[in-house]
């Protein structure tokens, strides 16, 4: 996710002598001054001790935007386990009911059904299936586990249709992205479009003369599967990959399942469907009434995945600031306790900045990316040396030594993934959060 951001907290790499500290908070006030007006910042910048050299709005509140996936990783590092084992409790499954296939999801965000996968691929299950059976009826995907939320609270609606917003659900297939191919045709004709077939393509784009401008546009109403596509491609432009988000990714994933079926013979005689679970109180652990019954065992599949290490994808999350992946990782933290709600997972981010001591008021969070607009924090509430220390270690006790470690020098934490300098996110725990 891409956001101008309007939190800055920054760790000095010296400390700077007292007499320095006054001229120099005048400085950066005067400099953030310039800015236009109504423009607001938060800054603490702190010395290698921990102590505050500047600090403009410490104790203000501002949009994180992605740095939340931050947060998120750090409470599924202290709430989770076996992050360096293949991920055993996430993959999917598939079963036969009668003559009925269930595709049922566990949270995983990186089941596959490209043409090249080779580990964690939708075509390992529907070759079990076609193994067993050449006839089936419905084919059904189950998104079951976690309640419907699909998008959280405060995320703006034009980001549905995107990438960025896609769906998100228990059964996840291909990041819940469909990819289209516009390739120009003839000056004056619309481009050509290679897709799978699972969206209904409205194609009113126009192919403009050699040098003339690219620039399509991709447009759907929520939970239709009609895309418009407008704008113009230039004839001799290279083929435009276009990203479009899914609103049921559950009965993607039934009919990506149903077409890779019938590649291998076996014939799909009924409708495909998609299975969630209707939110309820029970949900909510503010709300819940009693205690949590023990959770039901599923069936027994007849034949499951088992993903890489759920350390791989926290490098994707934080690297390349994969929304979808980090919503469905609050989930499974919420899962640990609860029914894997949104609120379940908020608890458990509470419980971790309050045994860091971090006050409550410093932050405020509805979801686990960054796409909510009322996701607040602090620049002193997240910066405080001691604070985030303390969730440091606690998050390298969940890990194995192979994955993280603490420099006994510098006391930064080694393999602790790292955005590009060309994403918003960067993450350096020395006892602090640098460039938040």
């Amino acid at each position: 996710m891409k956001r101008a951001l309007p939190l800055l907290a920054l760790a000095a790499a010296t400390p700077l002598a007292a007499q320095q500290a006054a001229p120099l908070q005048s400085r950066v006030e005067a400099e953030l001054a310039k800015a236009a007006p109504g423009t607001r910042y938060g800054l603490v910048v702190t010395d290698a001790q921990g102590r505050e050299i500047i600090a403009v709005n410490p104790d203000q509140r501002f949009i994180p935007a992605s740095n939340t996936k931050i947060v998120t990783t750090a409470a599924a590092l202290s709430t989770l386990t076996g992050f360096d084992r293949p991920d055993t409790a996430g993959g999917a499954s598939v079963r036969i009911e009668g003559r009925d296939v269930v595709l049922s999801g566990h949270g995983d965000a990186r089941l596959s059904s490209a043409a090249d996968c080779t580990t964690n691929c939708l075509s390992q299950l529907a070759d079990a299936v076609a193994a067993k059976t050449k006839r089936v009826r419905k084919v059904t995907g189950d998104a079951s586990l976690f309640p419907d939320e699909r998008w959280s609270s405060g995320m703006s609606w034009n980001n549905i249709p995107s990438p960025y917003g896609t769906a998100l659900a228990a059964l996840t297939l291909d990041d819940n992205e469909l990819i289209a191919t516009a390739t120009p045709g003839q000056a004056g004709a619309a481009p050509g479009v290679a897709h799978l077939g699972y969206l209904t393509l409205d194609n009113r784009a126009v192919t403009v003369a050699a040098g003339g401008k690219t620039d399509l546009e991709v447009d759907r109403l929520p939970f239709s599967r009609t895309i418009r596509l407008t704008g113009t491609i230039a004839a001799d432009a290279k083929p435009q990959k276009i990203r479009m988000g899914i609103d049921d990714p559950a009965h993607y994933a039934a009919w990506r399942l149903a077409m890779l079926l019938r590649e291998r013979g076996v014939r799909v005689t009924g409708e495909l469907q998609s299975r969630y679970r209707t939110p309820e109180l029970s949900d909510d652990p503010r709300q819940r009434l009693a205690p949590m019954p023990p959770r039901a065992t599923p069936p027994a599949p007849l034949a499951a995945l088992t993903p890489p290490p759920l350390w791989e994808d926290l490098r994707t999350i934080n690297k390349d600031s994969q929304n979808l992946h980090t919503e469905l990782l609050l989930r499974r933290v919420g899962l640990a306790k609860g029914t894997g709600s949104v609120a379940d997972g908020l608890v458990e981010v509470e419980a971790m900045f309050k045994a860091a001591g971090v006050p409550r008021t410093s932050w405020d969070f509805s979801d686990g990316s960054g796409m909510s607009t009322y996701n607040r924090i602090a620049p002193r509430g997240i910066v405080d040396r001691d604070r985030v220390r303390d969730i440091a270690d606690r998050m390298i006790a969940r890990l194995s030594i192979k994955t993280a470690s603490r420099d006994k020098a510098t006391g930064e934490i080694r393999s602790f993934p790292t955005a590009n300098f060309d994403r918003i996110i960067q993450i350096n725990l020395v006892g602090t959060f640098r460039c938040i």
